[in-house]
């Protein structure tokens, strides 16, 4: 039926795309991905057989930010930590020391200020939260306005000033190992890094060290590398780590809607018409 396939509809990143069935498909038009982050295709190989290219960037946006914010604030407040605490049997009271963060006039760093980091910024100025940005453009004023927030040109200075770091950016070689040890030593030694980007945008060995020697507070990591981690991992052994089967777009609105926005750009590029959220190899 390879003659027949004029669309792909990738969903987890299947089926996987490469140069092999790329040849078997020669009426292919479109690729639309379930998602935003695209590191998964070689772009260029797919743009060199004439093949558009799309995301779902309007879909996820909401759902990966509320992502975000829960995984801050279950690991401001050590939710993982204090359930187990609750359900062990020998429960009687909660330990006066177990001590959690207060969101209200802590400082939160955005780095990646796209949709979903913009939808991050709307999210935690309702928690009275002070936000700094860094992104590769700065911001309109107003709307930096719109969320408080203000924007730092080196990321340097965003992680000195950070009692939470969040990492919101796609996957390039620009961005791989984008925090490694010397990222994690210029964090307050009270700072807390959430990552709901991609897990090699962290440099896993150093975030390991960080957390066992008391370099970073914590850690919530909705992505590791890979995924899901072995079973080993040092990385599921610490109790100042909570992490979550990259759960981002995983809510029951957001999955249809990805699937909407996938057809409508399918069926555009099928029309010859301009795709509403076609990505472009750079």
């Amino acid at each position: 039926i390879g003659k027949k396939v004029q669309a792909i509809y990738l969903w987890w990143h299947k089926p996987v795309i490469d140069k092999e069935l790329l040849l078997s498909l020669p009426n292919l038009k479109v690729i639309a991905n379930s998602g935003v982050g695209m590191d998964h295709l070689d772009l260029k190989l797919v743009a060199s057989f004439g093949v558009k290219m799309a995301n779902a960037p309007r879909a996820v946006s909401s759902s990966t930010a509320d992502t975000g914010m829960a995984l801050l604030l279950a690991s401001a407040r050590r939710l993982v930590e204090v359930h187990n605490i609750s359900i062990s049997p020998s429960m009687e009271y909660c330990e006066a020391d177990i001590l959690g963060v207060k969101l209200a006039g802590a400082t939160l760093g955005i780095i990646g200020m796209g949709n979903i980091g913009y939808k991050i910024a709307l999210r935690a100025k309702a928690f009275e939260m002070n936000i700094l940005y860094h992104n590769r453009t700065q911001r309109k004023v107003q709307e930096e306005q719109a969320v408080s927030a203000t924007y730092c040109k080196k990321i340097d200075s965003l992680l000195q000033q950070a009692d939470f770091v969040m990492l919101v950016v796609s996957l390039t070689p620009q961005t791989c190992k984008l925090i490694g040890k010397r990222e994690l030593e210029l964090m307050k030694p009270t700072a807390t890094l959430i990552n709901i980007s991609r897990g090699a945008v962290v440099d896993q060995e150093a975030l390991v060290a960080a957390l066992q020697n008391g370099v970073i507070r914590a850690a919530a990591l909705d992505v590791t590398s890979p995924e899901p981690l072995p079973r080993d991992h040092p990385l599921l052994k610490l109790k100042n780590v909570i992490i979550t089967p990259h759960l981002g777009i995983k809510t029951d609105k957001a999955t249809y809607m990805i699937t909407e926005e996938a057809v409508e750009n399918m069926l555009a590029a099928l029309s010859g018409l301009p795709l509403p959220s076609e990505v472009l190899p750079s």
